[in-house]
């Protein structure tokens, strides 16, 4: 016992000799220690940081699913949508990166391979030139010309591959947002536009402006949205990745210069002033997504001004939608001048902190091998001292503009949260109006009674031949109930007269029949929406030649696979009467605005004769003849019929009912009435009606000469008295 207690130290000094001597036995071990778990902390703490949740906790996984439902609860209440780096933020970009990157042997994947091997290999030359900084102001101290220029020889040598890596790391990263943008853009606009095959399940880009209201511009989306998006995308991989590995390498290699243990305490007064940094940087994710939605708001009024330029002209309404839009500029720049402000004070705030404060940290850190003896590391001269001094300054200024760069890239991911929330809200809004799951503002006896069971229920949609509707409610979408049991049977070959007030369901009969909206309830028997025909009051001229005016939406390729050639066109365009204007407007080829080289009339006529090209088995006439003359229109409807289309016509015109075998007559309340139409009997019906109404307008006026009479009778009698 007494031998054992002669080794124990008897003093404090000769304890922490003891502890000391251990220590700088231990030394490198406890270096690489140290250097391995601040690489582990840095790994951990950036993730932690930037994803907003606790990494291995249940806390942290329940983080997603608390989000999405604050997120929906927002929605449902007209609130805007809730943007951060969160959970959901990182279950939005999971899905969007399935996108964009589908594979590892995609062209995408191995940009970004290429684009990290760049990013390694310029950190590895800014190690080397830190190095070399120092070792050319060593010679300088120690005066050896010959070495300084040997050095400076070798710094012009590394600028090569540094300038060569510089520019590809910029190629690169624009051909990534490009490859990015593509790929979204493909998959966004399959979805849009659907297929053919679809059927009813497509036509995404009609519901969502008709049947929807979550998104009032998917225009700026697809175009604007997707391509910011793109951008951020792939500047947030470099804005990460490189600083997150700068900070490992020059940390690691100040570790191996001034020792781990001076690291180690930088880095907790680094983080310590990182967090609060954190706490007080501004919801820059939120001002973005924020200021997307204004700025789609603005242009969407400039659309409707260009849209309804005529109306407004006629009404005289410039001052009030000048108010309108002022009022929308308006918005957009309060919230920009909102955000410049906080980016402004957040931006002293943090160039104060992470350029100076992190910066004289540095360099006390930079002093230690100056002003204390180190163990383990002997006594160095004057010039490697200076060269020493001036790589460790090198580095530490590096490693702390990389940790600013992890800390802005906070900012960055923020934008880009904005950015994804939108791509995500296109996305997951045209995936449900695929599944007929839509979200528009109902009228409000949609929520209540018999109507509320209407809006609950589906309908059954069959093909066939004919249309056969048997209870089949009417309902718009914003949940108004035109009719609430529709019933009527057309053969193939009965052309039908449809006639209403206006508002009475006359439209949204054709739209179901096109599959454009869905069946609340009974069953639906009809064709393809294929088989079907739409043709105007105002027929779509599309952006092409003057063929494909008439063709549409076929192209010439299909025409010729058809076996239809242009000589075929000029004959159905003289079935209408426009066979002349083949001529007149420059040939087949002949390319404009047609909308507004043709007249009302003549773009009638081009869609009767575009109806007649298709040859569909059912054609929808909305007011289709309104604006051709009457010797024209009958020759168009019998030629109609001879081709064997069964016309579906709404029309107020009674020289169209002589066409028609039957008669869908709405009364504007709910009710209706399907006959046969005798056209004769009608008309005369409708001959006796026009002499009533023209003989009781004369009522009043003979009342009134009745009236005059008897008084030059009473005061020619009172004369004769």
């Amino acid at each position: 016992m007494a031998a054992h207690s002669t080794l124990r130290p008897s003093n404090l000094s000769e304890h922490v000799a003891l502890l000391s001597k251990t220590y700088v036995k231990h030394r490198p071990v406890v270096q690489k220690l140290l250097t391995l778990g601040f690489v582990v902390y840095v790994l951990g703490s950036t993730y932690t940081s930037l994803s907003g949740k606790p990494s291995y906790s249940k806390k942290g996984k329940e983080k997603a699913k608390e989000a999405a439902e604050t997120a929906e609860k927002d929605r449902s209440s007209g609130k805007p949508p809730r943007v951060a780096v969160d959970a959901l933020f990182y279950q939005r970009l999971s899905t969007i990166l399935r996108i964009v990157i589908p594979g590892i042997r995609s062209k995408e994947a191995m940009l970004l391979v290429m684009h990290s091997s760049l990013l390694i290999f310029r950190t590895a030359i800014s190690l080397y030139v830190a190095a070399l900084d120092g070792r050319i102001v060593a010679s300088l101290v120690r005066a050896q010309p010959l070495q300084f220029f040997l050095n400076i020889l070798k710094w012009l040598i590394v600028a090569i591959p540094a300038t060569w890596t510089n520019s590809w790391l910029t190629y690169v990263q624009s051909k990534l947002a490009i490859a990015y943008r593509t790929r979204l853009t493909q998959e966004v606009m399959g979805q849009y536009f659907g297929d053919r095959k679809e059927g009813p399940d497509g036509k995404v880009y009609y519901k969502l402006s008709n049947l929807d209201d979550r998104i009032k511009n998917p225009d700026q989306m697809i175009t604007n949205d997707i391509q910011r998006f793109s951008t951020h995308l792939a500047a947030i991989y470099s804005n990460l990745a490189k600083p997150i590995l700068d900070v490992i390498l020059y940390n690691y290699q100040l570790s191996q210069n001034v020792g781990a243990e001076g690291l180690v305490v930088l880095t907790l007064l680094v983080q310590s002033t990182a967090a609060l940094l954190r706490y007080i940087t501004p919801p820059f994710g939120m001002y973005t997504a924020l200021s997307a939605q204004l700025s789609g708001n603005l242009r969407h009024s400039h659309s409707r001004l260009a849209e309804f330029a005529e109306e407004i002209a006629f009404f005289g309404g410039e001052q009030t939608e000048k108010m309108l839009i002022e009022r929308d500029f308006a918005t957009v720049i309060k919230h920009e001048n909102r955000v410049l402000q906080r980016r402004w004070w957040f931006g002293c705030l943090e160039e104060g902190v992470i350029k100076w404060l992190w910066g004289s940290f540095g360099l006390v850190l930079c002093a230690i091998p100056v002003f204390f003896k180190v163990p383990g590391v002997s006594s160095i001269d004057l010039g490697s001292r200076t060269e020493g001094f001036v790589t460790n300054r090198r580095l530490l200024l590096s490693a702390s503009d990389a940790f600013g760069r992890v800390m802005y890239s906070y900012k960055d991911l923020s934008e880009l949260a904005g950015y994804t929330a939108r791509v995500s809200q296109l996305l997951d809004t045209m995936k449900d109006v695929k599944q007929g799951k839509f979200d528009k503002s109902l009228v409000s006896t949609a929520t209540t009674g018999e109507n509320a069971e209407i809006l609950r229920g589906r309908g059954q949609v069959i093909e066939s031949e004919d249309i056969q509707f048997e209870n089949v409610p009417i309902v718009t979408p914003n949940g108004d109930v035109l009719v609430r049991h529709l019933s009527f049977h057309i053969k193939h070959g009965q052309h039908l007269l449809i006639v209403g007030p206006n508002g009475c369901g006359k439209s949204s009969l054709f739209r179901i029949l096109g599959g454009l909206w869905p069946v609340y309830g009974g069953i639906v028997r009809k064709p393809r929406a294929s088989e079907f025909i739409l043709i105007p009051q105002r027929p779509y001229l599309s952006l092409g030649t003057l063929r494909d005016q008439v063709i549409y939406p076929h192209s010439q390729a299909e025409m010729e696979s058809r076996g239809i050639t242009d000589a075929d066109l000029l004959r159905i365009l003289s079935v209408v009467q426009m066979d002349h204007i083949v001529e007149r407007e420059g040939g087949w080829d002949a390319a404009k605005e047609w909308r507004d080289a043709l007249s009302g009339g003549d773009k009638q006529k081009i869609a009767w004769a575009r109806l007649f090209y298709h040859h569909p088995k059912y054609a929808v006439l909305d007011e289709a003849t309104s604006l051709v003359p009457p010797d024209v229109e009958g020759m168009m409807m019998d030629h109609a019929t001879a081709l064997g289309i069964t016309l579906l016509t709404v029309s107020h015109r009674p020289s169209l009912w002589k066409y028609h075998a039957m008669i869908l007559h709405y009364d504007g309340q709910g009710g209706y009435v399907f006959t046969k139409l005798d056209a004769e009997k009608r008309l005369a019906l409708q001959e006796e009606k026009q002499a009533l109404e023209a003989k009781l307008l004369e009522v009043p006026k003979m009342k009134a000469r009745l009236e005059e009479l008897r008084a030059l009778a009473e005061d020619r009698d009172s004369h004769r008295w």
